[in-house]
Order: structure tokens, then C-alpha cells, then sequence
């Protein structure tokens, strides 16, 4: 036994694989296709923010420093099944690691650079990480500070890599011998075998491992790729972090899947990210909205944009219809709109030519080989319209959390229970309401937080608003409101109130607290931390 043993029923295994939804093709064969045919196109180009630098390797270099890197590994004594953990920005080494990692059946576990001791020990030691990657400094931290600290306080933690001038020389051999190619071929992971542990990003503040397989994750990226018709000739830009599923997948996974060039942004800098789109001729990016609210808001929109820059995908948490209205006006391209978790990557997502309402009103229909469905508290499925829980079935699904079987919350019929509220609508389209840990229950009476969300955000003063529960002894809940103004903007109490009257909302659903915020508690995502406002309401 194994503590990355999938939890995945033999009759899914079985019809996933007689349905044609699992190729049984792992993310490395892509890869290494992509080097035998064509090496030498660039794999992927990096900017470094603080040193104003720009650098590219194509498809051959990466494959030599990867290469280079599983053999050093090899050396450092790690194993088929170990666990490798790197705490790192958008970069060559992310690339080079995510691939030796998988040259010799390691599990790659990329860790979000803004966690600290408290979530690094307990990530490390919950996983029994060998080995952790990290830089020197990064955004002005010091890491190699902390990786000293961590490694006291992790027992399994043998090595740690700290990349700073010499880059990963440090742990790659200079020569890869015919004896580590062979141990390559012994170690190679099978499509069904966990070679992925990502930990979730911390919204309800208790991460969990999630556990993918190369089949799991190679679905949700093809079918991705389907459904937004990438091609091998297009450039994808990625500045949210690679370390978070949308980073990992759609600019890391997807580019190697096309054999195409990546383009990495180390932080998330507008200005840089615009001159970047035009530079090199980006045709795709995707983020969380804060991503699309600050590209639309730039002064550089008119002056960067091209006719390349067709597309921008919109996820991670609950888009506010109001945002992508105003983007794709401003932006003049194709907006999709997503749904997903760590536990299935994108699930859910609008079409290329879908009507202005599915676009700017839902979170689009799941992919070809997964359901979605909206239940009661029963279990009951309800009609279009009603309000319920969503839940999942499907080929993208993960198989497991990490030592938490209990967890898994996964019926013997493959449902797993996505926490979200939602609708379906306009067929099999769904509509994210909000989350479980979302409702507000004030005396008796569901107010719909994301109905109330959504008008606040039509007002252009509000750069960010969420409601949560702030606990009351005679109505057991009041709503209680935090805004973040766009500069120069402000509104009183009473002006809330009337600007939600004005839009119709009822006055049953007006929050009662209001809380004006300098920003707002964000996973690195770019997802609102909704339980930290929660501990904020309670003190209130």
C-alpha cells in the first residue's frame, strides 16, 4: 500500500477507458514528442519583473536541463513515489522541475510562493516531501531564510535546492549516462499512477492534497484545448501563478499538449503583462477576474492590443456578469467564462459563439465525458432554476485527498460534492450562486449572497466586494458587506443601500454591515479568502 494509492473504482477505470475519455498518454510523451519534432521552437519565455529581464529555451534545452535534473535526483537518492516540492514563481526551472519529476516517477508537488512556515511545515511533513526547490529571494522575501527554518522542523525533508546565480546546477549531473536513461524507462510512471499532489488554495482555510494521475489531468487539458480551439501556432501567456491549477494547466500542460510557446510573467504586473501581449503576439491567456478588471481598466488597452489577442478565459471564483460586459466591450474578443476546482482543473465553460446571455450569465456547460447536476439537501436532482448544490462526475476528476480518504466526498456512482451553489440554466449551463459556507441564513430567510455581489459590482466605483454571514443571537445571521473603491471612489452606507434599491434588489437581501477595505484577502489566484472576512465580520 501506498499512501498515493488513487481511490478510483474499478468500474471507472473501466469505462473511462472503454468510453475514449483516457488516452492513457502522460504529460512526459507529449513532451517528448514535441522535442522529437520539433526541438528547436521555443518552449518557453520568461519575464523576470525586478531585473527587467527577458529569456527563452526551446523545447531541446529543456529537455537536456530536465534530463539533467531527474539524473541528478537520481543521485540525491529520490525514488518512484517520493515527493518533490518546489516553492517557486513562473519560470524555466518550475518547467524543468515539473518534467524530471516526471522522467523518474517522483510526485510533483508545486507549492503557491506565498505560503509561509506554518503552511510549508505542515504541507511538507502532511506529504513527507524528500526534497523542496525554492529561490534565494523573491518580491524582496527570503527564502532561503526560510527553507532553513522549514527543514528543522521536517523530518522527511532531506535536501533542499535554494536557486539562486548557479541556477539548478547545484543538483543536476553534467552528463546523463545510458545506466540513468535505463532507470529512467524502470521509473516511468504509469497513466493511471498519481504523479500530481496539489494542495488547495485555501478559501475555507484548511488545504487539503489533492491526488491527479496523468489520465485525470491529461483530460481536463485536451478537452480544454476542444473547447477553446488553441492550436500549435498560437502563443500562450500565463501571469497567474503556475504553482495554482490555472497556472499549471493552462501554461504549463497546455503549451507542452500543442507543442507550443509559453510565455511566464513571475508577478502579475498589468503594465508588463499588456507590452508582453503585444511583444509577443499572445493569442490566449487565462485568470481569475482581477486579471481581466485590471487589463480592461489599463491605459495601455489601445496601444497594446492586437489582432492575436483572441481570447481570455475567466475563472477560479464566481464571475460577476457586470465585469464581463464592460471586458468584452473594452477588450474586443472572445471572453469565456469557467468553472473549476483543484479537484478537476476547468469542468465547466462557455462556447466560442455562445449568446451574449450564456456568456455573460453563466459559467458554461461541462465538458464531453462530465455531468453536472444540482441536487437538494437530500440528494434529489431539481429542476432548471432552482438553487442546490452542484456536484461533479467525470474523466477530470481527482482520486483522492492525501491521507484523507474520509474526505473524498465521492458516491459509489462517481458524484463528488464541489462545495458551490448553483443553478442550472438555458439547458445544461450552470450558474455558480455562491458557496455552501456562503449562505446567509437571517431569521429563517436564504439571502442569495452572489444576486446581491452581482448589482453591487455594476457600480464602477467598486473595484471588489463579498458578503458573509456575521453571526447575530436573535436572527442567528446578518449580511455583512466588504468593499474595496477604485481610486478616487467612495460611497456611504446610504449610498449602498440606494444603489442596491436602484437595481432592484430587495431590500430583505441589503447588507446591514458595511466594511471598506484597502484590498481584499486573496489566494495568490486571485481568489477572495471569504473565511478571513468571516473572522473579520465576527469582530465586528
Amino acid at each position: 500500500m501506498s499512501i498515493f494509492d488513487p481511490i478510483i473504482p474499478d468500474e471507472r477505470l473501466r469505462s473511462m477507458h472503454e468510453l475514449g475519455h483516457w488516452t492513457d498518454k502522460t504529460i512526459l510523451e507529449y513532451f517528448d514528442k514535441a522535442v522529437a519534432d520539433q526541438g528547436d521552437n521555443v518552449a518557453v519565455v520568461g519575464y523576470v519583473v525586478d531585473s527587467n529581464q527577458r529569456y527563452s529555451k526551446t523545447y531541446r534545452e529543456i529537455a537536456d536541463l530536465s534530463d539533467r535534473l531527474a539524473a541528478g535526483l537520481l543521485r540525491k537518492g529520490i525514488k518512484k513515489g517520493d515527493v518533490v516540492s518546489y516553492q517557486l514563481p513562473n519560470s524555466w526551472e518550475f518547467l524543468t522541475i515539473y518534467l524530471a519529476c516526471m522522467r523518474i516517477g517522483a510526485v510533483t508537488n508545486p507549492l503557491m510562493p506565498i505560503f509561509r512556515e506554518s503552511e510549508l511545515t505542515y504541507m511538507l511533513n502532511f506529504c513527507e516531501s524528500k526534497v523542496i526547490f525554492a529561490p534565494n529571494s523573491f518580491k524582496g522575501f527570503d527564502y532561503a531564510g526560510l527553507m532553513k527554518t522549514v527543514q528543522q522542523q521536517t523530518a522527511s525533508l532531506d535536501h533542499v535546492c535554494i536557486i539562486a546565480d548557479e541556477g539548478l546546477e547545484a543538483f543536476m549531473v553534467d552528463q546523463v549516462t545510458s545506466g540513468d536513461r535505463t532507470q529512467f524507462e524502470n521509473m516511468r510512471l504509469a497513466a493511471d499512477d498519481v504523479f500530481l499532489l496539489m494542495y488547495t488554495s485555501g478559501t475555507t482555510g484548511s488545504p487539503k492534497g489533492v491526488m491527479h494521475t496523468s489520465n485525470t489531468h491529461e483530460y481536463a487539458a485536451r478537452k480544454y484545448i476542444e473547447r477553446t480551439q488553441l492550436n500549435s501556432s498560437e502563443v500562450v501567456f500565463m501571469g497567474s501563478p503556475t504553482a495554482h491549477m490555472t497556472g499549471l494547466m493552462y501554461g504549463v500542460t497546455v503549451p507542452i499538449m500543442l507543442a507550443t510557446t509559453a510565455v511566464v510573467l513571475d508577478q502579475w504586473k498589468v503594465d508588463v503583462a499588456w507590452n508582453i501581449i503585444h511583444d509577443e503576439k499572445v493569442a490566449f491567456t487565462m485568470g481569475a477576474t482581477p486579471f481581466l478588471a485590471d487589463l480592461t481598466d489599463s491605459d495601455l488597452v489601445d496601444s497594446c492590443n492586437t489582432p492575436e489577442f483572441r481570447l481570455f478565459v475567466c475563472g477560479g471564483a464566481p464571475v460577476p456578469p457586470a465585469l464581463v460586459r464592460r471586458a468584452s466591450e473594452c477588450l474586443q474578443l472572445d471572453l469565456m467564462t469557467v468553472w473549476g476546482m483543484t479537484e478537476m482543473s476547468v469542468a465547466t465553460t462557455t462556447q466560442l459563439g455562445d449568446s451574449d446571455s450564456k456568456i455573460f450569465e453563466t459559467d458554461g456547460c461541462a465538458f464531453d465525458g462530465t455531468e453536472a447536476r444540482v441536487v437538494d439537501d437530500k440528494g434529489e436532482v431539481l429542476q432548471e432554476g432552482e438553487e442546490g448544490h452542484l456536484q461533479l462526475s467525470g474523466a477530470g476528476n481527482f482520486v483522492g485527498y492525501l491521507k484523507r480518504p474520509e474526505a473524498f466526498d465521492t458516491d459509489a456512482n462517481g458524484w463528488f460534492a464541489t462545495g458551490d451553489l448553483a443553478k442550472m440554466v438555458h439547458g445544461d449551463y450552470v450558474r455558480i450562486t455562491g458557496r455552501s459556507k456562503d449562505i446567509i441564513i437571517r431569521g429563517g430567510e436564504n439571502i442569495p449572497v452572489a444576486t446581491v455581489e452581482n448589482a453591487l459590482y455594476k457600480n464602477k466605483g467598486i473595484q471588489d466586494t463579498a458578503i458573509v454571514a456575521k453571526p447575530h443571537e436573535r436572527l442567528g445571521e446578518k449580511a455583512c458587506c466588504f468593499i474595496t473603491f477604485r481610486d478616487g471612489a467612495t460611497m456611504t452606507f446610504e449610498q449602498v443601500q440606494q444603489f442596491l434599491a436602484n437595481e432592484g434588489v430587495s431590500k430583505n437581501y441589503w447588507p446591514e454591515y458595511i466594511e471598506i477595505l484597502d484590498a481584499m484577502p486573496r489566494t495568490a489566484s486571485g481568489k477572495i479568502q471569504k473565511f478571513k472576512l468571516r473572522e473579520m465580520a465576527e469582530k465586528l
